[in-house]
């Protein structure tokens, strides 16, 4: 069965089931004529090397796809996108494989981690980064002129696929999302043509991307506006479990009274009883508070914090001044590969009676598989619309909700249970959208498509009718 064959299902809106039963055929010597128009690497499933160039980070998720092409350059990615479509595959892509969805099973695969180009304009205050490029890179390289990009809690991520699900990261409740800060975008779409994306060119594509992340395409490299910042009065602390309420309950009440200046989040953090973690935190449920002041008066900084400074016993951590460089010690995320199920959703209001049901699901006292909860507040500039309009959704929330559980198999059906069942627990203050960055596991498009409001999603589905139409596009969040 091809991807066009027949007219009732159009691709665009297959469930991943019959996504995933879709077989691929191609005629041999296809992948050796593939061969001969790339520079990086091809692979055909039973090759060796497949397996570890669709290697994921998020273990829990394994691609085995029918092709796939390690890109050096954008040239590589077009030439691919064409074979594909000449050969009716549907097209998937991975730069560092943080974010995987579900098995691109049967697809022809495109992974862009060797496409480590930055270049920095310190003038114009301005990077250009290609698609497998991680944060790490650009935050030192901007660095060196006191400049830096809205990285999210890791480094350790590809700048791309973050900053077109949304990016909120650690300066972001003063600048707002990454994708409002993207100035151009070079993409290849299904027709196999690189375009570069602009406000002034092909708006409405530039106005989805934005925000639509990979449906319409594949990204090679994005432009991004970087800001001046030198350092930041910044960091975390655990407090112990037993003080989770007072902790959550004081956080509640401090957060209405931080200016933008201010990013936060609280997490609840189950450790496990191993030898990498710190004496005080191995086998501990903790509450970890991430804390970023981005202002330049740092003893206002420590003054903000220090209500929550108070709140419960501190069993680790710092905070004080870092560098721009050193923004991985405010969530302190792991950069080990691991299996991980995740899910998330916005709040509309974090009330008294919004803790108490947190802590009635999630408290100390239960005993549940999940590795952290984490309740961030938005608000600020991430409810303000971008200088130039995206797709990205979730302005109207006022804190995002995080869930991870382990993605072993052993915990296969619980834990996705487990922590749905949390974020039930908080679904009377759910906002109407959510993050994509956080959407986590999804069952299809409709619930990628209910994480926008009814006329974006509407706007976002004609973008892709026009410049996707077959459904080329159908993995990752598809909508």
């Amino acid at each position: 069965m091809s991807l066009t064959e027949n007219p009732e299902l159009p691709s665009a809106v297959l469930s991943d089931a019959v996504l995933d039963t879709l077989a691929p055929a191609f005629p041999a010597g296809a992948v050796d004529e593939l061969r001969s128009q790339v520079h990086g690497p091809v692979y055909a499933a039973g090759d060796d090397g497949m397996a570890a160039e669709v290697a994921t980070w998020n273990v829990a998720v394994q691609h085995t796809p029918a092709v796939a092409v390690g890109a050096s350059c954008a040239a590589d990615v077009a030439a691919a996108v064409s074979w594909a479509v000449a050969h009716d595959l549907r097209v998937a892509v991975q730069a560092t494989g943080h974010g995987p969805v579900r098995n691109a099973a049967g697809s022809l695969m495109i992974t862009t981690r060797r496409m480590q180009g930055v270049q920095i304009d310190p003038e114009r205050r301005t990077a250009r980064v290609e698609a497998g490029t991680k944060w790490v890179r650009v935050l030192e390289a901007a660095g060196k002129f006191g400049l830096a990009g809205l990285c999210g809690s890791s480094s350790d991520v590809g700048v791309v696929g973050y900053t077109l699900g949304g990016g909120m990261g650690s300066l972001g409740r003063k600048h707002g999302f990454a994708a409002d800060h993207v100035q151009a975008v070079e993409i290849v779409t299904a027709d196999g043509r690189l375009r570069r994306l602009t406000a002034g060119s092909e708006p409405e594509l530039f106005w989805a991307v934005r925000g639509g992340k990979g449906n319409f395409g594949i990204v090679t490299a994005i432009e991004i506006e970087l800001f001046p910042v030198s350092g930041l009065y910044a960091g975390g602390i655990f407090f112990a479990g037993e003080d989770m309420a007072a902790v959550l309950h004081a956080f509640r009440q401090w957060v209405p009274t931080l200016p933008d200046d201010v990013s936060t989040s609280v997490a609840i953090m189950r450790m496990p009883d191993m030898e990498f973690l710190p004496p005080p935190l191995r086998g501990q449920t903790a509450v970890h508070l991430r804390y970023a002041y981005s202002g330049t008066d740092f003893e206002e900084g420590e003054r903000l914090v220090a209500p929550m400074k108070a709140a419960g016993r501190i069993l680790l951590g710092f905070i004080g001044p870092i560098r721009s460089t050193e923004m991985d010690a405010i969530h302190m995320d792991p950069v080990d590969p691991m299996p991980a199920w995740e899910k998330g959703m916005l709040l509309a209001d974090l009330t008294e009676q919004t803790v108490d049901a947190l802590l009635a699901a999630a408290g100390p006292q239960v005993d549940i598989p999940l590795i952290m909860i984490e309740l961030r507040l938005m608000g600020g500039a991430f409810g303000r619309q971008a200088a130039v309009p995206n797709a990205v959704p979730g302005r109207g929330g006022a804190y995002a909700v995080y869930v991870i559980g382990p993605g072993i198999p052993e915990l296969a059906q619980v834990v996705p249970l487990v922590g749905r069942g949390v974020l039930a627990a908080l679904a009377p203050w759910k906002a109407p959208e959510t993050v994509i960055n956080f959407l986590g596991e999804v069952s299809g498009p409709e619930e990628v498509a209910a994480a926008y409001l009814p006329a974006t999603i509407e706007r976002l589905r004609e973008v892709k009718r026009a410049v996707d139409p077959d459904g080329i596009f159908s993995f990752g969040h598809a909508i």
